[in-house]
């Protein structure tokens, strides 16, 4: 049995699995498989089934609930697998003696200010999860993180008292105007909703401390809670503000030394804004590795997350689901999971309100102008598709004691190839689809170039003028078909088109 399966809550009484000497890291929960991951993430709406009988304004106060509507995707495994990883190498990265000589350090720093000297383990995760406004980054990481107890209580550990509140992860925004005070007030804030302290109003009780001495102290804090990640959205806030006031270099350099003097992972939420900070830096291009996130494509995964949400109907006309209507909706929303939803549900609201009570491209188009959405026709930064990242679940039956028999579940849309091993198939940087091993990305080097590289968006119906058709004696068929100056003279000689002079 899976350890916590009998608590509910975020916060639980530590369980504890084979013993090493570090109750933290054993303590943590079993990391959940594909379809597990699936089951929890999925958020369906009860479908009222007297809709015929309902008012007006009642359908439209239905067609709310779809906002609660959330359908998973491959991708969405993928982020929970990193921020599993990411906590968890947090607390591999050293056991209580580590812990003990960090804590010391960080106290004579505060009471003395002399320069440490690190004689333990720094290594933790930093990486940065970056995508089109609107794709679902910070719900698919707020619900990911929601699949983990957030405080783990320990009292006691192989016979003897031990009392801590172990605190997983913390999920905190990036503060707009890019101050590193503001953000270890976020921080503290983020720690008292969690175990129900007060280091907020002492921090803010102090206001003529240094913002030295409040980030020592905020190290410290870090320290005793054993923080294992720190999720920070809306990393894009900062850039104008560090832009305007050059205000960057300092809250970068905070993140750095929190990481570092505490062992506690940062992980970076936000748009592809941020992607331009990031890669101007040689220092951060290798901390805020990560996944580089685009909309969906016109293939299956798009026709599967439509599909389900079309289900969702509460006009009295209900409209069946073509081929051409998906690719007109597809078209309007550029693929982007949050404007599908809301173009559904305005869309809605519209037929219900003129009274046509059934979906068509004029009621789309109608909620495409109340919503005022413009999709740009290019994405800052190249990255990969959602519609692209594949995850392979694999079981294995033992059925005696030397012989293992390993069954793999695929569907219908995705099938790799390779040894029996969970493998992802993603690439955060350039597009490229690149097979890593679910146990590595998080410790190697992603291909990239930091000369910017700009994505043009997908469409399901292509763009742009036909083709126009030419004679097999156009110059551009010629040229086409065989480039060379060679066979381009005798194209032309074949046609009676070259100019012949006698001298």
């Amino acid at each position: 049995m899976k350890k916590y399966q009998k608590q509910s809550g975020m916060t639980v009484d530590a369980e504890y699995g084979e013993e090493q000497g570090n109750p933290f890291f054993e303590a943590l929960p079993e990391i959940l498989g594909k379809e597990e991951v699936m089951k929890r993430l999925r958020s369906q709406i009860p479908y009222p089934k007297d809709i015929q009988k309902m008012s007006p304004e009642e359908r439209r106060k239905e067609v709310m609930e779809i906002s609660k509507w959330f359908y998973p995707m491959d991708y969405m495994y993928t982020i929970y697998d990193m921020l599993y990883r990411a906590m968890s190498a947090t607390y591999q990265t050293k056991n209580i003696v580590d812990h003990i000589r960090q804590m010391n350090d960080l106290y004579m720093d505060f009471r003395t200010g002399r320069e440490r000297e690190f004689q333990y383990a720094t290594q933790a995760y930093t990486g940065a999860v970056l995508g089109v406004p609107g794709i679902g980054k910070t719900s698919t990481v707020q619900r990911c993180l929601s699949l983990m107890p957030q405080v783990i209580v320990h009292t006691n550990y192989g016979g003897k008292p031990m009392y801590t509140k172990q605190i997983n992860y913390l999920f905190v925004e990036c503060p707009s105007d890019c101050s590193v005070r503001t953000l270890a007030f976020n921080i503290f804030s983020a720690i008292d909703r969690a175990i129900g302290s007060d280091y907020l109003k002492q921090a803010t009780y102090q206001r003529a401390v240094a913002a030295s001495a409040t980030t020592t102290k905020l190290k410290i804090i870090c320290m005793n809670h054993h923080i294992g990640l720190i999720v920070i959205d809306e990393i894009q806030n900062a850039i104008q503000t560090a832009v305007k006031n050059r205000q960057l270099k300092p809250l970068v350099k905070f993140l750095v030394e929190l990481t570092n003097e505490t062992s506690t992972g940062i992980c970076f939420c936000g748009t592809m804004e941020a992607e331009d900070l990031f890669m101007s830096q040689e220092h951060l291009k290798r901390r805020t590795r990560g996944f580089r996130l685009l909309p969906l494509k016109y293939d299956v995964t798009y026709r599967k997350f439509i599909t389900e949400l079309w289900d969702s109907q509460v006009v009295l006309q209900k409209t069946e689901l073509s081929e051409k209507l998906m690719k007109q909706i597809y078209d309007l929303s550029a693929g982007i999971p949050s404007y599908i939803v809301k173009i559904f549900q305005e869309a809605q609201v519209q037929a219900i309100l003129t009274g046509k009570e059934k979906l068509s491209y004029e009621v789309l188009k109608q909620a495409i102008m109340c919503l005022g959405i413009e999709v740009p026709k290019t994405y800052g930064w190249s990255g990969t598709s959602i519609s692209d990242f594949t995850v392979q679940e694999v079981t294995v039956n033992e059925e005696a004691v030397e012989s293992v028999e390993i069954e793999v579940e695929t569907t219908e849309e995705t099938s790799l190839e390779g040894d029996c091993q969970e493998e992802i198939s993603l690439d955060p940087v350039d597009g490229r689809r690149d097979k890593l091993d679910a146990e590595n990305i998080m410790d190697e080097e992603l291909p990239g170039s930091a000369e910017k590289t700009s994505s043009k968006r997908f469409y399901a119906v292509k763009r742009g003028r036909k083709k126009s058709e030419r004679d097999d004696s156009d110059l551009l068929e010629l040229w086409t078909e065989n480039p060379s100056a060679d066979a381009l003279l005798l194209n032309l000689e074949q046609f009676h088109m070259l100019e012949r002079r006698c001298f």
